[in-house]
């Protein structure tokens, strides 16, 4: 790929040298005016002032002119989505506004099961138009790598067919698509055995299978009343780590004990934790799971927000996501949530940023992307705005103007994706 220039921006934000874990304040953003970029082979070769680089050994590079008064940011990272569904939850959210419980909703045909059985009924190909569908409006957000799990087919064949479409799907789109093995969602209501049965049957027949194929290398459980226990869930896990998969949890939605396990399985992450309380914030923060926020959760559900102000000071490793699902979080919006949860918990514009970047780039293992600077991935999101306040301070409705994946612009406001 040729060298490229690209720019100049008004504003460009690194995050070059900010700390992986604990509070950030805002005047640790490092910011270079009248920035630019240089591109070559999908990484960042330099950046710096924008006639300095001109001048120096870059000279030769295409230049790629921006407008006045843009603003360039990493590319966002939305580390825990459920994009691989079928079927439509929304009476589910009209029953919980009017006072239905979790069971009650499930009994009458709602929850989890509902879309399990909606997935099960859908083709590979329909997931994987879907799957494309809800990635190509994640793009226009600013989002150049994106989570997505199983855990809607509940069986060996049928949770095969949602990862190989997932593994479809990204033949035909530009972001990154990080694919999660979350068989372990919950006990399907059609298996005769018990959940302990149900585990081991996945892990000796399916884990086997992820591997020879390349489906995943990530694997997840939910930890949780509703689910499975932290006991169930040890032989589960211990199989994981001993097939060298990296380990995630749905920890501490309704109750804990889930981030207790996500430390000692030492998960790249732990996701929810709404109900942590200072015993599992202190837990998560000595060690290096990230901890991930689900802002969308909380909204969809009517629950508290993750303790983001507290596992922050106590010096954790923070992350924002969207938890984009047709039952507890439909809304897919990482900006706006990541906003609101910033002002229910007092998150500085720094911490915000980080953690929908280079810390969500973590929570994935992810060491390549997050921040702009030499030798990372050139992804990041250009804003028609002079200052970068305005992005968090439109709460999500200020969009990017372009999207730049592996120094590619895949992304124009108001074009298909390239």
């Amino acid at each position: 790929m040729d060298k490229i220039l690209i720019g100049p921006f008004s504003q460009l934000l690194s995050f070059d040298h900010t700390p992986l874990k604990g509070a950030l304040t805002d005047d640790q953003i490092e910011i270079a005016k009248y920035a630019g970029i240089v591109v070559e082979d999908g990484k960042i070769v330099a950046i710096g002032n924008y006639n300095d680089l001109k001048k120096s050994e870059h000279n030769e590079a295409e230049l790629l002119l921006m407008a006045d008064d843009t603003v360039c940011v990493p590319g966002y990272i939305d580390c825990h989505t459920h994009l691989a569904f079928a079927g439509n939850r929304a009476n589910d959210f009209a029953l919980r506004n009017a006072g239905a419980s979790y069971l009650e909703i499930a009994e009458s045909g709602g929850g989890i099961w509902s879309t399990v059985q909606h997935t099960r009924a859908a083709s590979e190909s329909d997931l994987t138009a879907h799957i494309i569908q809800y990635a190509k409006e994640l793009l226009a957000q600013g989002i150049t790598t994106i989570e997505v799990k199983s855990g809607y087919g509940l069986s060996i064949k049928e949770e095969l067919k949602i990862l190989r479409a997932i593994n479809k799907a990204q033949q035909s789109v530009s972001v990154d698509l990080i694919p999660t093995c979350l068989a372990a969602h919950m006990k399907p209501k059609d298996y005769n055995g018990s959940s302990e049965d149900y585990l081991n049957e996945i892990a000796h027949e399916l884990f086997p299978v992820l591997k020879s194929e390349q489906l995943t290398n990530r694997i997840d459980a939910f930890i949780e009343k509703s689910a499975f226990t932290a006991d169930q869930i040890e032989q589960y896990f211990s199989k994981a780590k001993e097939m060298d998969f990296d380990i995630t949890v749905h920890a501490d939605q309704f109750s804990t004990s889930g981030s207790e396990v996500a430390v000692r399985f030492e998960a790249v992450s732990a996701d929810h934790l709404e109900a942590s309380t200072d015993l599992e914030i202190e837990l998560l923060a000595n060690s290096h799971t990230v901890a991930v926020a689900l802002p969308g959760a909380s909204i969809g559900i009517g629950c508290a927000f993750t303790p983001a102000r507290k596992l922050l000071d106590q010096g954790a490793c923070l992350a924002i996501a969207t938890d984009w699902n047709p039952g507890s979080a439909p809304m897919g919006q990482l900006m706006t949530q990541a906003t609101i949860l910033a002002t229910a918990e007092k998150l500085s514009n720094a911490e915000l940023f980080a953690a929908i970047t280079y810390r969500a780039a973590q929570a994935l293992n992810l060491s390549d992307r997050g921040r702009l600077r030499k030798g990372e991935l050139a992804d990041f999101a250009v804003y028609k705005t002079d200052n970068y306040q305005n992005i968090t301070y439109r709460q999500g409705t200020l969009k990017p103007i372009q999207v730049w994946k592996k120094g590619t612009l895949i992304y124009t406001k108001g074009n298909e994706i390239c």
